[in-house]
Order: structure tokens, then C-alpha cells, then sequence
């Protein structure tokens, strides 16, 4: 039995597997012998612990699954370990969440333990308020027509996972007109999970992991209510699908993470509840496995009739293989996000240039005002700058105070982080900060941090920022607050936003299933927080398909929900890569864009909906075609390649050494209410290298102009074992090493550094002295190219080779965000001997001088795809 191990779950951000009751560590910092590696990760002493049977919603017994919980707990009292009961599962998923401090190599040798998973975090995506139109995003799916044709979600319930919903907004079914609070005619379910306060990130120093929950899922928050009103608002935005109830299951406090055992607990209820459709505005970068638990729980769903739709990722910018769970999952609908078509924009001027602005608030600053005047200044760059060239670093560099007093500051987008930006502007006593960005079209900036920013920082384009630039660089401008608003086409919309995550999951499952709109998407907020605003994020994307799901249910009520994806696919609309003639990647678009009266109207269904063809040289495949109309129906099959992939790490480099792709037959005839089937081989260009990935979509064009339909397909050229994933760095990882300190602004709980961590090798010879504080515990550093299915710890005693048992042992583990990326394990000094079927030989080792062997098994390999590393000796030397 192995020790299951994602990681913690977060959008955007990553955190590391670390090991058996390891220090938990976030963040970067590394000690100069790193060469700055950056430690990602965070740890946490919860676990998951499942047993063997099965949820009672996917064929177990209620009786048993109690009777298994009951017997953990007497056997782990009799083996002498304490844990304190964190919720217990048997629904959708069959097991306990705990927090203790035992090794998880303990408690896998529990009988009746299936397997061990670390207690992950989910953290709220940023926020951001302009306010381009929603009905733009609407009209790019479809949706419009959707509504002209009488579908509106009317008899579906939806419920949404997130930070609850503004009971009181009207658009979503907020009646209080007599003055009585969260009376709502749409809610049909609510149930507060945590309260408020509840933030499980050790790392904020606002950290509450303990849930409070209120009585009723109001929205403290803002990205609920949002989602929310993508999928069903009625009223001055109006939805996707403006007749669904909703469910609300509010899982995050008003600001801040919520554990993965949270996130499950709100699935089990919505399930309970009888919820059609579930959306999750979540997930886990990085952990693209689909045995999460949050993955796995959902596919109970789909197979008990609910539709789960995910959000798969805002890591787009860091690489190929960055999606996560749960939007990973086999039976989930993972959604991409495109760009919105069109802004609306809060208006400022730049006089006497005669410029007019249109702006963006960034998260995490004061609002700003719609009058008031200020003087323009641009920051101070950290080096020189020639005439004529914009800076790459303006704004990074501290200023003495009073350098930027009572002025507007423009400051460019690089090098360093738009917090620090922001806090170095104030710092030099600014009024006001205009970001630009650095590349085409705007940017979603947050400038939240500590201390908090206090003065107005908005967002314009590029182009925007180079024309305020070049006019104080002719001369005194002045930037002018005004109440007005633009109305403007954005660049970038229709085409995959730079946020998105890349697929493939880590089995080479295609992933995402499909895009929709989410950037730049307008929608209802909190009605204290100004009723309307905007967020960019796969958080946006998601809800829009989960809206469609309300309205494909309603227009076909005895579908079978297991066909859901299928019909989105066969209907979606693949787009070119900005800037470019070639579509962009299957494994980046999934599907292509959704269509939402392609897919009621549909009356050919195409199976499977997509095609994975795993490593190698590609393959052939069968695709059965439905026709579900009277007449007979005739299409021409044919290739649209798209781009593909040759590397993981950012900067990624794009291929059109396109596959080529053979069918049985040039077209196929599908009789009315019968089917046919087609065979297509599909075969990789010689010429891309190996260790990429390919793609493209088997288009099924009708001879009578009706409908076209298609299934997107894509593999992995070569040897997918062929990856190293423990990869030398200039570091000179994989090392033994310690933790040495906290990096600002990590934060110190007991002996535990979270937010910041840094590492540094040990003196040679220098002991370890067991659990007494930071810096005296071994640490395993490693740098992992990609995911990795299992990595084992094995001691043995430096004298004589002499094994000395398991130290610990993990499953699922993600690749590193960055290249320069490290993990970091930490082995307490016990070891289990055995098979892992007794708890009884697990202990500490006696003090000596020792090494550990780390042996790795590949994504979808076996033993002899191993990978091994021998650490130096080290002592340990308890006081």
C-alpha cells in the first residue's frame, strides 16, 4: 500500500509535498548556497485517511462505512496514536479527515487504511472591479440565443462550492423588501461551512483554522456572489441561464484558504440536497492527477446523475502540465478561459495631452475617486535609462519619502511584483498609481500585501501607459478623475487567456474538456461592495459552462447526464492563437469555445467526445456517431491540426509540426435514429521532437450545411517515462539540507516557518538534533521536472548498508511551478519495517550516522522507470 499525497490545493499558487510529519514550509527563500532556488510548498499536519470501502453513494454501505471508521479509531488507540477528528465522509467519498502529529507512514499501516492524502488548502482567486459587459461574454457562447429560443434553466438546480452568495442581491433572487435580510426566492440550499473569520492559510496573519459557521451562506467575500450571477443572474446583469435555483455552500471565510475536508463536506451536502449541476471556481495547480479526492468525489457525482463543472487553472503562465484537480478529475467538466470581447472602463483624462483613459481598480487598494486632479510623475527605474526606451524595472527600487508626494505615478509592469510597486510609490508619499502593462492588451493586477496599500492603484493598457509616458515625458501632465466611462473592444478577446492552465493531466488524459469567457467577465457582487464588478480568472469560465449544463438539461430533460461533456464538445468552436493563423492547443482549449445553442440543438452525438492517445506514436481510434434525428445524415470527415507543445516550463515553445490523420472512410452516413462508426488514425510529425505534446480536432462537416461537429484529440510524442523528473539544477539538487530560517514576511508557529522557509546544506558533519526547532531536522531538497506517480524514502545505517526502514512514502506528487523550484521533505527520524499491514514497527531509529535512498516512480510507470538518489550521511544526535 502507498501513501497518497497531492499537495495542497491553490489556485495559482503551489505548494509543495513534503514529508512524513515534515515542517511545513511555503513560499520562496533559499540560503545563498541554493543559488536562489525558490522553496514551493506548504505542509500541514491534517490528512485525509480513507478506508476500504466504498461510499455509500457509489455502492457501499452506510453500516460499513460507519463500522470502518469506528475500527480506525480503536486501532489507533491501541497503537498509540492520538489525532483530533476533523469530519468524517461516507457519501461521495469513504474516510476521516484528521489532525495529528504522526508520521503518515503510521497511519498507513492502520488495517483498514486504503490510503493517506494530505489535507490540502484552496485559496479565493483575486479580485478585480471594472466593468465590461456580461451580456458581451453571453453573446460569445451563445447563451443569447439560447434565451430567444425559450431556455432559461427554469426546474435546475445549481449548486455553487464557493465563498456562499449575496442573499439579498435581487438579481439572484434577493427579496427583502420589507426590510427582512436573506429572504430569497432562487435559494433553494445553503449551508455555511465556516463562518467569517475562517482562514486555514498558517501563512496569513490572519489565520483562523477553526470553522464558525453562521446560520445562513451570506457572501462576506464577493467571488461567490459572482460566479453565481455568470451562471443565473436576473436583473441588471443577467446570466447564463437567469431561471436556475441555487444551491450555496460556502467554504471560504471572508478572505483567506479553506481545507480540502471543507470543500469535500459542501460536495456530500450538495449532493444530499439533490443539486443538478455543481460548479467549483476552484482548484489545485500543479496537482493534475485525477485520484484527488475532490477529483474522485466528483466522479461519484457524475455517476449519481449530478454534472460537475471545475475551473482548470489560472497557472497558465508557468507552463505546460500546470492544470489541477478537482478539474482533472475523468468524469469532469475542466474549463478553460478566453478573453471577453469588450471592456467597460472607469474614464480618466491626462490633460493638456488630451488623452482619455480607461482604468481598472487593482484588488487590494481603495477604490478610486470620480473627481479630483493630481500631477503625473513616472517612478524612478532602478537603473539608467535610455531616451526613447520604456523601463523594465520602474518602481522596484525604494524612494525616499516625499519623492512622489501629492502625485499620480505611472509605473510600468516587470521584474518585480505590482505590490511592491505600489508600496514603494506610497512609501515615496504618492496620491495615486497608474500601472501599465507590459505586453498587449490589460492586465488583472492585486496589490494586496502587508502593510496594506492605502492609495488608489488602477490598471490600463499598454498602449495606454505608452502614450501617458510619452506625454510627461513632453511636458507637465496632469491625470483627471472623472465619472464618466469607455466602451472599448479588448485586443485579446476571443482567445485563450494568458492566465489559463496548460493540460495534459499527469496520466496524459486530455485536459481542459472546453473554454468559455473569463476574462474580464461583469457580474453581480455583494451589495455593500458595489453591486457589480469584475473578475478575471478559469473561476469566470467555469460557472458559464455550468450555466449551459442548466440550460442542455432543460432543453433535453431524459439526457443522460454521462453525455453532458459529450454534446459540449462535439458543439464547441476551436480559436486561433492570438496573433497568429494556427488554432491554439488542444491542450490549452480544450474543445475550443462553447456553444451553447450548437450543443441543444444537436442532433448528431459523437463518442467519445474527446481522444486521449497517451504516449508514443499516436494511434487509431473509433468514433461512433448518433443520430437522433428521422433523416439520414451525410458528413465529410476531416484534420484541423492545432499547435502543439515541446516543453513544460515557461517560456512555452509552440510547434506546427502538425500530426496526420487517416480515416477509414472520407464520409460517413448516420440513418435516421441509428448510428455508424468511423475509424481515424492519428500520427505525430516525425519532425516534432520527442517529450511534446500534439493535437488537433476530427471535424464532421455535413454535405447539407447543417451543423458541424468535432472531437478533439491529443497525445504525447515519444516515451513519456523518458522525462527525468529528479532533474539537476544549478543548485545541485537533489541535496541534503536544513532549514535554516524564515524568510520575511514568513510567519513562525512553534517551530514551523510558513511563507518563506529557507534552506541551506549542513556543515559537513554537522549533527541533527531531533525536534527541538528550526534548522535541526534532515531535509531532502529536490527539483521535480514532473509530476511523479510515487516517491519512497528508504534509511539505511552508514556503517555497514544496513536498511532501517521506510521513512516515508508518497503518491501523486506534482512538478515544480518554476524551474528553479524545489520541494522539500523532512524525515522525523522514525522508519517503518514491514509490508505496511501493522502499525506495530513503525519507530524512531537510534541515534547513528545514517543516508537515505529516495527512489521515484514515473507518471504511468513502473519499477523500472525508477529514478534514485543516494543522500549524503548525516547524523542525528537527540539531546
Amino acid at each position: 500500500m502507498r501513501l497518497r499525497f497531492p499537495r495542497a490545493v491553490r489556485l495559482g499558487v503551489l505548494f509543495a509535498v513534503a514529508a512524513a510529519v515534515a515542517v511545513p514550509i511555503a513560499g520562496a527563500g533559499s540560503s545563498t548556497d541554493l543559488g536562489g532556488a525558490q522553496a514551493e510548498g506548504l505542509a500541514t499536519g491534517l490528512w485525509f485517511v480513507e478506508m476500504n470501502g466504498a461510499p455509500t453513494a457509489d455502492g457501499g454501505s452506510a453500516s460499513s462505512a460507519k463500522a470502518e471508521k469506528a475500527a480506525f479509531r480503536d486501532e489507533a488507540k491501541k497503537a498509540g496514536v492520538s489525532f483530533k477528528e476533523r469530519m468524517a465522509f461516507d457519501r461521495l467519498w469513504n474516510g476521516l479527515s484528521i489532525q495529528t502529529s504522526a508520521d503518515a507512514a503510521t497511519l498507513e499501516g492502520i488495517k483498514g487504511v486504503k490510503s493517506v492524502t494530505r489535507v490540502g488548502l484552496e485559496s479565493i482567486p483575486p479580485t478585480q472591479t471594472v466593468s465590461p459587459e456580461l451580456a458581451t461574454a453571453i453573446q460569445m457562447t451563445g447563451a443569447d440565443v439560447a434565451h430567444t429560443l425559450g431556455y432559461d434553466g427554469t426546474g435546475v438546480k445549481v449548486g455553487v462550492v464557493d465563498t456562499g452568495l449575496d442573499l439579498d442581491h435581487p438579481d439572484l433572487g434577493g427579496d427583502n423588501v420589507a426590510g427582512a435580510p436573506f429572504t430569497n426566492s432562487r435559494v433553494v440550499a445553503q449551508y455555511d461551512f465556516v463562518g467569517d473569520a475562517y482562514n486555514a492559510d498558517p501563512a496569513s496573519a490572519s489565520y483562523n483554522p477553526t470553522p464558525t459557521p453562521d446560520p445562513i451562506a451570506d457572501d462576506c467575500n464577493g467571488h461567490g456572489t459572482h460566479v453565481s450571477g455568470i451562471i443565473g443572474a436576473n436583473g441588471g446583469a443577467i446570466g447564463v441561464a437567469p431561471g436556475v435555483k441555487f444551491g450555496a455552500y460556502r467554504v471560504f471565510g471572508c478572505g483567506g484558504s479553506a481545507n480540502d475536508d471543507v470543500i469535500l463536506a459542501a460536495l456530500e451536502q450538495a449532493y444530499t440536497d439533490g443539486m443538478d449541476v455543481v460548479n467549483m471556481s476552484l482548484g489545485d495547480a500543479f496537482n493534475s492527477w485525477p485520484q484527488a479526492p475532490l477529483a474522485e468525489a466528483s466522479d461519484v457525482l457524475l455517476k449519481n446523475g449530478v454534472v460537475v463543472v471545475a475551473s482548470i487553472g489560472n497557472s497558465g503562465a508557468d507552463g505546460v502540465y500546470s492544470n489541477g484537480a478537482p478539474g482533472v478529475g475523468d468524469g469532469v467538466i475542466g474549463v478553460a478561459s478566453y478573453d471577453n470581447t469588450s471592456v467597460n472602463l472607469n474614464a480618466a483624462t491626462v490633460t493638456p495631452a488630451g488623452l482619455t483613459i480607461g482604468y481598472a481598480n487593482a484588488a487590494g487598494s481603495p477604490p478610486a475617486p470620480f473627481s479630483g486632479s493630481l500631477p503625473l510623475a513616472k517612478a524612478n527605474a532602478v537603473g539608467a535609462v535610455p531616451p526613447g526606451v520604456l523601463p523594465t524595472d520602474d518602481g522596484c527600487a525604494a524612494v525616499a519619502a516625499g519623492t512622489y508626494t501629492g502625485k499620480a505615478v505611472l509605473v510600468r509592469r516587470g521584474t518585480c511584483s505590482f505590490f511592491i510597486k505600489a508600496t514603494n510609490a506610497q512609501n515615496g508619499g504618492a496620491a495615486a498609481v497608474v500601472l501599465y502593462n507590459n505586453v498587449t492588451g490589460r492586465v488583472s493586477p492585486t496589490v494586496a500585501g502587508t502593510p496594506a496599500i492605502t492609495i488608489p492603484v488602477v490598471a490600463v493598457s499598454d498602449t495606454e501607459g505608452v502614450a501617458i509616458h510619452n506625454a510627461i515625458v513632453s511636458g507637465p501632465q496632469t491625470w483627471n478623475w472623472t465619472t464618466g466611462t469607455l466602451s472599448l473592444p479588448n485586443l485579446t478577446g476571443g482567445t485563450i487567456s494568458s492566465f489559463s492552465s496548460f493540460g495534459l493531466n499527469a496520466e496524459l488524459t486530455l485536459k481542459p474538456d472546453i473554454g468559455a469567457p473569463g476574462g474580464l467577465i461583469r457580474s453581480t457582487y455583494p451589495l455593500e461592495s458595489g453591486r457589480y464588478a469584475t473578475i478575471s480568472g478559469t473561476s469566470m469560465s467555469s460557472p458559464h459552462v455550468a450555466g449551459a449544463v442548466a440550460l442542455l438539461l432543460q432543453a433535453h430533460p431524459g439526457m443522460d447526464v454521462r453525455d453532458v461533456r459529450d454534446v459540449l464538445q462535439n458543439s464547441a468552436d476551436p480559436k486561433n492563437r492570438f496573433g497568429e493563423t494556427y488554432l491554439d492547443n488542444v491542450h490549452r482549449q480544450g474543445a475550443g469555445m462553447l456553444d451553447i445553442p450548437g450543443a441543444i440543438l444537436a442532433t448528431t452525438l459523437l463518442q467519445p467526445g474527446k481522444i486521449s492517445l497517451g504516449e508514443g506514436n499516436g494511434g487509431t481510434e473509433k468514433i461512433k456517431l448518433t443520430n437522433s434525428s428521422a433523416s439520414p445524415v451525410s458528413y465529410d470527415l476531416s484534420h484541423e491540426p492545432a499547435a502543439g507543445t515541446t516543453n513544460t516550463f515557461a517560456p512555452v515553445a509552440y510547434s506546427t509540426d502538425y500530426a496526420s490523420v487517416s480515416f477509414s472512410s472520407p464520409s460517413v452516413t448516420v440513418p435516421g435514429n441509428g448510428s455508424a462508426n468511423v475509424e481515424v488514425t492519428i500520427t505525430p510529425n516525425p519532425a516534432m521532437p520527442d517529450k511534446g505534446v500534439y493535437g488537433g480536432y476530427i471535424t464532421f462537416t455535413p454535405q447539407d450545411d447543417g451543423q458541424v461537429y468535432r472531437v478533439p484529440y491529443a497525445g504525447f510524442k515519444g516515451d513519456y517515462q523518458s522525462i527525468q523528473v529528479l532533474t539537476p539544477t544549478a543548485s545541485g539538487f537533489p541535496l541534503l539540507g536544513k532549514l535554516v530560517g524564515c524568510g520575511a514576511p514568513a510567519i513562525l508557529r512553534g517551530s514551523q516557518c510558513f511563507g518563506g522557509g529557507v534552506y541551506g546544506p549542513p556543515a559537513a558533519g554537522d549533527p541533527f538534533t531531533f525536534a527541538v526547532g528550526l534548522g535541526e531536522t534532515p531535509m531532502f531538497l529536490a527539483h521535480f521536472d514532473h509530476q511523479a506517480r510515487s516517491l519512497t524514502a528508504e534509511v539505511y545505517r552508514a556503517s555497514d548498508g544496513k536498511w532501517m526502514g521506510t521513512a516515508f512514502t508518497s503518491s501523486y506528487l506534482p512538478r515544480n511551478q518554476a524551474a528553479t523550484g524545489f520541494f522539500a521533505f523532512a524525515w522525523d527520524g522514525n522508519a517503518q519495517k514491514g509490508n505496511g499491514n501493522s502499525f506495530g514497527n513503525a519507530g524512531p531509529v537510534a541515534d547513528g550516522t545514517y543516508y537515505v535512498r529516495l527512489d521515484l516512480i514515473k507518471a504511468l510507470g513502473d519499477k523500472s522507470d525508477a529514478e534514485t538518489w543516494t543522500s549524503p550521511t548525516f547524523t542525528i544526535d537527540r539531546p
